[in-house]
């Protein structure tokens, strides 16, 4: 693990497919760090999840779902049932997070959550990715993850020394509110 997972300028990934399939399963981890937590370090861990989902999915928005609604079959009817799963989530992120992790439904609402991601990863896996990458070339696959990377900077799941206070002020509020500013960031150095 270490910096290869946290630096985009080290990490391995290169195809934008492996790179979001490697996110999927960092944020399944996360899942699973948020469920074993304490109370007390409970909000933390849900915080880091919430961090990277809200970069993840603002960067398949921002970066891949177009890319796909041009370059595979039916891509517009694929994409729009994954922003359809991904609404989904965001709602249930919404009330998590206004709640807080105190909350006694906490616990279920976190498994209620991590069934709707899974499944909406599995979906993406299987509908959009492999359509993707089998419709596109490597240099395009590259390029779409140089995006990612940039926005996967913004929420590493454990920021080096000196830059935690950096991402904090960068990715804090409500998760609409990283989402904002990740979708931003990303415009801004995909040149939108």
């Amino acid at each position: 693990m270490g910096d290869r997972q946290t630096v985009p300028e080290l990490m391995g990934d290169n195809d934008v497919i492996d790179l979001l399939m490697r996110q999927h399963a960092m944020i399944r981890d996360l899942f699973d760090e948020a469920e074993r937590a304490s109370a007390g370090d409970r909000s933390e861990a849900f915080q880091r999840l919430v961090r990277l989902l809200a970069v993840h999915e603002t960067a398949e928005e921002e970066i891949v779902h177009p890319y796909a609604r041009h370059k595979i079959n039916d891509g517009d009817a694929v994409v729009e049932d994954r922003l359809a799963e991904e609404n989904e989530a965001k709602q249930l992120l919404l009330q998590m997070d206004k709640a807080g992790a105190e909350d006694p439904q906490f616990l279920t609402n976190l498994a209620m959550l991590r069934a709707v991601v899974l499944a909406h990863a599995r979906s993406e896996e299987r509908y959009e990715f492999a359509q993707l990458r089998a419709q596109t070339s490597k240099a395009e696959r590259r390029a779409m993850a140089a995006g990612v990377k940039v926005a996967e900077a913004l929420a590493p799941t454990h920021p080096h020394p000196g830059m935690e206070s950096a991402i904090k002020n960068l990715l804090v509020g409500t998760p609409v509110a990283m989402m904002d500013r990740a979708r931003d960031v990303i415009r801004q150095t995909i040149g939108r």
